[in-house]
């Protein structure tokens, strides 16, 4: 048995200048900024999901956690039953932090890795429909908010760790010299990219260390335009472009990617691959992406 996990419900981010975020997330990214239970937190919607980012003023840049979504109150029973079998430790969720989330109920833990996951059921939506700032629309539902990569040490546990104890399914792979993370010439290391859902990944990690706490997340639309006027804002707004516009190998997103006030980047894309578990299979993909995606940001 694993963790019955739906998808990617929300991430929250740690920021020292919530004035940067506003721009980044509004005018870069053009999530809409809505009301939240604490006026002290910046809140964003992408869809009839009452919040899917929440940035809390703090005196570190980094990500808090992410959240992944369960069916019901009996899914997310099993999944404190599973963990403690598995010997993970978990803390139930504050009732400020239950209302803050606006979940029914939310568990809290640890990865081997010091990476904070939370899992959740019953997040409100709302009534009203989403209108973003330049009228994109995030591809969500069933495939969730998007993707995360998280940076791990051990690349063989985190495999073990996300497929064997909380039930991610791998769908593709991608080899590293081992030199570029600190290990032996001539060694290899991984980078794996696990789903969930339709979307071709909603969890990848990265064995290299990451001060904070996140390699990057990855939001969707659902036209090549909103990518290439989001692309337009960068540039206007000046936020630090990681990497150019190009086509992912693994997912075929055709993406940019851009530095977040927090040090880690948004992937911003569109056009990503579903799949279908009963057909799919696990491949090693040889390239980054087929083309493009110069992660000296053009330079």
């Amino acid at each position: 048995m694993t963790i019955d996990i739906r998808s990617l419900g929300y991430v929250r981010v740690a920021s020292t200048d919530l004035e940067q975020w506003r721009t980044f997330a509004g005018k870069v990214l053009g999530l809409a900024e809505v009301r939240g239970p604490n006026p002290e937190h910046l809140y964003y919607r992408i869809d009839e999901v009452s919040h899917r980012l929440v940035v809390e003023p703090s005196d570190v840049d980094q990500l808090i956690c992410a959240g992944w979504e369960l069916a019901d109150h009996r899914a997310l029973q099993e999944a404190r039953e599973h963990l403690q079998k598995a010997g993970v430790e978990f803390e139930e969720g504050t009732v400020a932090e239950i209302d803050d989330r606006r979940v029914q109920e939310l568990i809290r833990f640890r990865d081997p890795f010091d990476n904070v996951f939370e899992l959740y059921h019953g997040i409100t939506y709302e009534a009203r429909p989403l209108v973003t700032p330049y009228a994109a629309t995030f591809v969500t539902g069933d495939q969730g908010m998007g993707h995360i990569v998280v940076p791990v040490s051990d690349d063989v546990e985190a495999l073990r760790f996300y497929a064997d104890v909380l039930g991610f399914r791998l769908r593709d792979s991608m080899s590293m010299p081992g030199e570029f993370v600190g290990k032996e010439p001539g060694s290899k290391v991984w980078l794996r990219f696990l789903g969930v859902n339709p979307r071709h990944h909603s969890l990848a990690f990265l064995p290299m260390p990451n001060p904070s706490k996140c390699v990057h997340i990855m939001l969707e639309v659902d036209e090549l335009d909103h990518v290439g006027r989001a692309l337009e804002r960068v540039r206007k707004h000046q936020a630090p472009l990681s990497a150019t516009l190009g086509r992912h190998m693994n997912d075929e997103m055709i993406s940019f990617y851009v530095k977040s006030p927090a040090g880690f980047d948004v992937e911003f894309g569109t056009d990503g691959l579903t799949v279908d578990d009963s057909r799919w299979v696990a491949r090693e993909s040889t390239a980054v992406s087929y083309w493009g995606h110069d992660f000296g940001g053009g330079r």
